[in-house]
């Protein structure tokens, strides 16, 4: 692990350490000043205030509780000991804009070995050379991954490939980042995949068909997430940690795996299973160059859909890298709304994430943004929001997914009715925009849009209600 950034402050007589790990999630240290010189003291505490708004987006930082009596080995906080306002469980968004890729110059390793679909092609063939083969073996193993209807697990399933060379990998590569746990079906045909994972946590994937011919796999990003959605149960886990591109890439090939049998061909994916796809910027834009290569996956770009809750920076940095599509998960058309149903809007304003999207969208040519709306009874439904939808979108070719909220355990919210989605709908569409009523699917085994994960014991708190909305949600409970 490596630490990206340290700040200590004193209080009292108690000091405070608040370490951002790359590819987990930070934690708050509580540390003896005996343990620390004067010195030491006196520049920590100044650099602490230097990055004061860099660890909280206001200007006044939530107090934070500290465990009494202070033990001289460090200890994490839990989530209680801060205060609801700006819960632990989003403060690594805070803390920094750094996604939580891996080093591109390291190799992802599993154990000793060789991470095989961790690798993108051009590592791959490098890999395959300083193990004195020619670069058309990758060529062969790649397409073995990824092509030919193989989905390889293990060197008895290369064929075709030379002896030793399966040699070689058997000693130096794995082949597998995931474990299947289980397999969930729907009424409606949905299936929910559970999968294993080495550090014994579970992400979900979902497989939806489509009788149009389309079949989808929604894949996670992160085992929970900080973005602490109000509406989302996976925001309710807070963040474990981010996935790597070879636990994202093997979702979409254990699913071919798996189901094209059943399904048919899986012809598209959407980054929108558990996590902030974007708050792990560079494993996703990896596996998604993965999963689009023409020699592997080979899925087309336009079909390949990462979802965000409006992270600017790394938005900017998606689309500059990226040519898959763009989902923007907008929710809400004025910050007060947005504050409270997507914290992340504390820090990047609604403004700022029309703005940035009006600006990079006209250097990208015939593409188009798609805006996901989760409609919430007596919170974001009215009419008037359907105007301010239509204003904030004028100028940026976009398309707009109206979704009927999934409730779930704990839920403050219920349901537009399916009267009141039409007529939102009909608004917008008057006004020329290009807008579509998604339905729910998998709802009945917790496997449609916003229901995935096991948020167990410790959840991310719930934030106040503004008082406008207060009847609404008492109206739910």
């Amino acid at each position: 692990m490596r630490t990206l950034a340290i700040a200590n402050m004193e209080v009292g007589s108690v000091w405070m350490r608040l370490v951002r790990v790359r590819g987990g999630a930070p934690s708050v240290f509580l540390m003896k000043p005996s343990a620390v010189s004067s010195s030491s003291k006196t520049t920590r505490t100044i650099r602490y205030k230097n990055h004061l708004s860099t660890f909280f987006p206001s200007s006044n930082p939530p107090p934070i509780t500290f465990l009494s009596p202070v033990s001289p080995t460090r200890r994490p906080l839990s989530t209680a000991t801060c205060s609801p306002q700006i819960p632990l469980a989003t403060i690594e968004d805070y803390c920094s804009d750094a996604g939580g890729g891996d080093n591109i110059n390291v190799l992802p390793k599993k154990g000793s070995r060789v991470l095989l679909k961790g690798m993108s092609f051009t590592e791959l063939q490098q890999w395959v050379r300083s193990h004195a083969f020619r670069p058309g073996q990758a060529l062969m193993l790649w397409k073995r991954l990824y092509g030919d209807d193989i989905w390889a697990h293990c060197t008895d399933e290369l064929e075709g490939l030379n002896k030793d060379f399966k040699k070689m990998l058997s000693e130096h590569a794995e082949f597998r980042a995931l474990s299947l746990k289980d397999i969930l079906t729907s009424s409606d045909g949905t299936r929910k995949i559970l999968f294993m994972l080495d550090d014994g946590l579970v992400i979900e994937t979902v497989v939806i068909p489509c009788n149009r011919g389309r079949t989808t796999v929604c894949v996670s990003s992160q085992v929970g997430c900080a973005m602490n959605c109000q509406f989302c149960y996976t925001g309710r886990m807070g963040l474990k940690r981010h996935l790597t591109a070879a636990e994202i890439v093997e979702q979409a090939v254990f699913a071919r795996r798996l189901l094209s049998s059943e399904v048919g061909s899986i012809t598209n994916v959407v980054f929108m299973g558990m996590g902030e796809p974007l708050h792990n910027v560079e494993n996703v834009i990896k596996a998604a160059n993965i999963m689009v290569h023409e020699q592997g996956l080979h899925f087309s770009p336009r079909k390949v859909t990462v979802s965000t809750s409006g992270l600017v920076p790394q938005l900017k940095q998606f689309l500059n890298e990226s040519n898959c599509a763009l989902a923007v998960s907008l929710n809400a058309t004025t910050d007060e709304v947005r504050n409270w149903i997507m914290p992340i809007n504390r820090k990047y304003k609604l403004g700022l994430l029309i703005e940035t999207l009006r600006e990079e969208l006209r250097f990208k040519n015939n593409y188009k943004v798609l805006f996901e709306y989760v409609m919430l009874a007596g919170v974001n439904d009215s009419f008037d929001d359907a105007k301010r939808l239509i204003g904030l979108v004028q100028g940026i070719p976009c398309k707009i997914n109206l979704i009927s909220f999934n409730p779930h355990c704990g839920s403050q919210f219920t349901p537009t009715t399916d009267e009141k989605m039409i007529e939102f709908r009909n608004i917008l569409a008057g006004a020329g925009c290009t807008v579509f009523l998604r339905l729910s699917r998998g709802d009945d085994q917790m496997a449609a849009c916003g229901q995935l994960g096991n948020p167990g014991a410790i959840q991310a708190p719930l934030l106040r209600v503004p008082e406008k909305f207060q009847t609404a949600i008492n109206a739910s409970i």
